[in-house]
């Protein structure tokens, strides 16, 4: 679970309810990210009111920070909570690339370990 989690509000006073629904969705999060990154990941959202000319808006931002890697989400709908939901879409895409990066480097240093290793191996017993 993603402990340390920022909430900040921009011309826009965050209810309770809110601010639980929010750290639920981004806490849920950690089930994407690989086990090494566990441990050292923060988030920090920003959820904004903005007045368009068509209506107001919200919008919501989130920041996750990941060991190597800094990944960020941004959304706007008429319905704050539909915002959060979106932007936690995105962010599981993208932890999903980001896994899928960490564990191919991951591989291929296990393999040119072994390249390497057997190369040694075979240089010693000539």
């Amino acid at each position: 679970m993603i402990d340390l989690v920022t909430i900040t509000g921009i011309k826009l006073d965050i209810d309770e309810s809110t601010k639980k629904y929010v750290a639920r969705k981004i806490s849920r999060l950690d089930r994407y990210m690989p086990r090494h990154a566990r441990d050292s990941v923060s988030a920090e959202v920003i959820l904004k009111e903005v007045n368009r000319a068509h209506g107001n808006k919200y919008e919501a931002e989130v920041i996750v920070k990941l060991p190597g890697k800094t990944l960020v989400a941004k959304d706007s709908t008429m319905n704050i909570l539909a915002a959060i939901d979106i932007v936690e879409a995105k962010l599981v895409s993208q932890l999903h690339r980001y896994k899928v990066a960490v564990s191919r480097r991951k591989k291929q240093g296990r393999i040119l370990s072994r390249m390497t290793g057997s190369l040694s191996r075979s240089t010693k017993k000539s």
